[in-house]
């Protein structure tokens, strides 16, 4: 992705690569903040309301004071104006990172959200079904907590950013962190669903996962045709004995997985879906 040569940071738009924060700040100190990433098609943000929601769901639940200005429309508008100055408007993928400013774990400044626009141009094949199945497996080294926070793009990463260094360092694409009753959370940046015997399921929300905006809409989607889907705990057997395990984003909607360590998978539902309701997404 090439990144934008402008980012938008409280108020005003400036150059890319000067620095922003102090040596204080909580979210460098503490990973107290949050981020949204968005896609822009043509100058338009699928799934804006989902998005919006969770974002200012996040704010208010990370107990930031939100100004009177601050709202889904001033955002949106900011990551717009933002697209078009780095040339991004016809198709690109946007971080908006929330975070507090300075001060220590008991005396914070002040609960002002700090905000961060960025924008990197997209390949358009991010708008496909991928045509060759993800490898990936499962992350030993981490547990995602099951708790208030954990439905929340956080600052605080750590887990997904290990995970993504091990699949790298072994040549996958991905790698699916479990929860501490070892059963699926979801993947580094994505949230995961497996295909067993007809059902399509996902974890439940309690189970760890990320609140993802895809997901969300899938899980609407799945509903409204129904499709028979559940949001539930999913085992280490379910995803070994699944016919199909995908992953959702934003960004790229549905990717169909090959395989998963030793065990391999099909895509006939991942496709379905896709075509169905993906790529009028875009």
């Amino acid at each position: 992705m090439v990144p934008g040569n402008f980012i938008f940071y409280n108020g005003k738009i400036s150059k890319a690569g000067k620095p922003i924060i102090m040596a204080d700040n909580r979210s460098f100190r503490y990973g107290d903040g949050f981020f949204e990433t968005i896609k822009l098609i043509n100058g338009r943000i699928p799934l804006a309301e989902f998005h919006f929601e969770r974002l200012f769901a996040s704010l208010e639940r990370m107990q930031f004071q939100r100004p009177v200005y601050f709202t889904p429309l001033y955002l949106e508008e900011q990551v717009k104006l933002l697209a078009r100055k780095n040339y991004h408007h016809k198709m690109a993928r946007v971080r908006l990172t929330i975070f507090r400013g300075e001060g220590g774990l008991y005396d914070t400044d002040n609960h002002f959200p700090h905000h961060l626009i960025q924008t990197w141009e997209l390949n358009p094949a991010n708008n496909s079904l991928n045509e060759n199945g993800l490898v990936t497996d499962i992350y030993p080294d981490a547990r995602k907590v099951c708790d208030g926070f954990s439905s929340i793009k956080s600052n605080n990463y750590l887990p997904y950013a290990m995970a993504a260094l091990w699949a790298k360092k072994l040549q996958l694409n991905d790698a699916i962190l479990l929860n501490p009753y070892e059963r699926a959370a979801d993947a580094t940046i994505a949230n995961i669903f497996v295909v067993k015997d007809g059902l399509i399921k996902t974890p439940a929300l309690s189970e760890g996962p990320v609140a993802g905006v895809m997901r969300k809409f899938l899980l609407q989607s799945l509903r409204k045709e129904n499709i028979p889907v559940e949001e539930t705990a999913v085992r280490t057997d379910d995803i070994f004995q699944a016919q199909e395990i995908f992953l959702t984003n934003g960004i790229y909607g549905i990717r169909w997985v090959k395989q998963c360590g030793a065990n391999l998978y099909g895509k006939q539902v991942a496709t379905d879906l896709y075509k169905r309701l993906i790529k009028p997404l875009w």
